[in-house]
C-alpha cells in the first residue's frame, strides 16, 4: 500500500479557504481518482510544536492506493483539472510526498 500525501506549509498571511477544501476540492479529486483511491483523511494543523505556535502545515490530505503504478494511472489523465483547482483555495504551494505504508 502506498500513501501520497499533500501538505500545505504554513506561511503568515497566506490563504488557505479550508472549507472550500474540504468540501469541493477533495471530492473531486475523489471524483477523478475512483475506486483506485482506498482511503482518503484531511488533515487542519492546529498549533506546532510548543503552545501558541503556528502549525507546521495548514492543511494536509492522506490519499492511499494498491501501488504507485495505480496512483499514476488514475491521476495522471485528471492532473490538469485537480491541479488547476488550487488557485481556489490557496496561494500556498503544496509540498507532497509518496510512501510507502506498514500496518
Amino acid at each position: 500500500m502506498i500513501k501520497l500525501s499533500v501538505m500545505y506549509p504554513y506561511e503568515g498571511g497566506a490563504h488557505f479557504d479550508f472549507e472550500y477544501y474540504r468540501a469541493t476540492h477533495i471530492p473531486l479529486v475523489l471524483d477523478r481518482l475512483g475506486a483506485a483511491c482506498k482511503r482518503c483523511s484531511v488533515d487542519r494543523g492546529l498549533t506546532g510544536g510548543r503552545p501558541g505556535a503556528p502549525p507546521l502545515y495548514v492543511a494536509g490530505c492522506h490519499l492511499e492506493f494498491d501501488s504507485v503504478d495505480e496512483f499514476s494511472a488514475a491521476f495522471g489523465p485528471h492532473a490538469k483539472e485537480i491541479l488547476a483547482d488550487t488557485p481556489n483555495y490557496t496561494s500556498i504551494s503544496p509540498v507532497s510526498q509518496v510512501s510507502e505504508t506498514y500496518s
